[in-house]
């Protein structure tokens, strides 16, 4: 997707005349910056954010390099998940991404179409490979698929402040699921946060050097499986002693912990859903960036 366009790309791709863009950009409705030579340039997060809240039909999605098709209403919850599945079971990655996006352009929030969609089609995924219905390469691929589908969702999301509070996380060693961690700082970049996934399988010991270094507000750890369980509750705790010296809230998810792991763990909350994760992040003080570093 691109990330700046003219104000006639943006009036070709919304069905509306030129001269209403410019309109909208000189009353402040629609974000615009100034290239050297003095012209117009509208990034294209900002004309999502403007679709999203003014409803409007986006008719020439491929204007801005999404797929055709995008913009389109979607159908209920249920049949959405019904349709994203059979997408990425396809390898249809061009329909999982309009899909996908179309969720977001009619309303839903990124940490929605996580939580009520793309979790959900997942667990049933890894349900059905591990009983031999799907092969190995379908769910590696479906993966990819979600992975670039995200990432197209992730550039649409506004740009947080430049003092904005900043997020990190990742998984462990031996866990080398991708899809989770990538969903939260989803979640949270959407919320305002400077969040960022480090990605998977880190040891403990570089992690908490991150944390050291980066200062973060909030210190996630995304779990999906646990190859060895003491030494897992050995590094959580480190990781949970550095977060706590450097000022920094410790969340732990996924569903490799069960009622029987966590209560040998020490986490500042658990979260099984985005909606959790984003409820306790909006239950703390919003600190500024510069606050959360030395």
């Amino acid at each position: 997707m691109k990330e700046l366009i003219t104000s006639r790309q943006a009036a070709d791709a919304i069905g509306v005349s030129e001269a209403s863009v410019k309109r909208w950009c000189d009353k402040g409705v629609l974000p615009v910056v100034r290239t050297a030579g003095g012209h117009r340039r509208l990034p294209i997060n900002g004309l999502i954010q403007f679709i999203r809240s003014q409803r409007h039909e986006l008719v020439r999605p491929e204007v801005l390099g999404l797929p055709r098709g995008t913009g389109q209403s979607g159908p209920a919850t249920e049949r959405m998940r019904q349709s994203v599945r059979e997408a990425v079971e396809a390898g249809d990655e061009e329909r999982c991404r309009r899909l996908v996006f179309n969720m977001y352009l009619a309303g839903r929030h990124a940490w929605e179409i996580c939580d009520d969609v793309l979790a959900p089609l997942f667990h049933d995924i890894g349900t059905r490979w591990s009983h031999g219905q799907l092969e190995v390469y379908q769910e590696r691929r479906g993966v990819e698929i979600c992975s670039r589908a995200l990432h197209l969702l992730r550039l649409a999301l506004p740009p947080v402040s430049a003092d904005a509070p900043t997020a990190i996380g990742g998984t462990l060693e031996g866990d080398p699921y991708t899809l989770a961690t990538a969903m939260i700082e989803i979640a949270l970049w959407e919320m305002g946060w400077r969040a960022q996934s480090y990605g998977i399988a880190h040891p403990a010991a570089t992690l908490c050097t991150a944390i050291e270094e980066v200062r973060p507000a909030v210190f996630w750890l995304s779990v999906s499986t646990i190859p060895d369980l003491e030494r897992f509750l050995a590094d959580t705790r480190r990781l949970f002693d550095t977060a706590l010296y450097c000022g920094a809230s410790f969340v732990v998810g996924g569903r490799a912990l069960t009622e029987e792991i966590r209560p040998r763990m020490r986490f500042s909350a658990y979260c099984d859903r985005l909606a959790h994760i984003t409820a306790f992040i909006s239950s703390l003080p919003k600190p500024r960036a510069d606050l959360t570093a030395d």
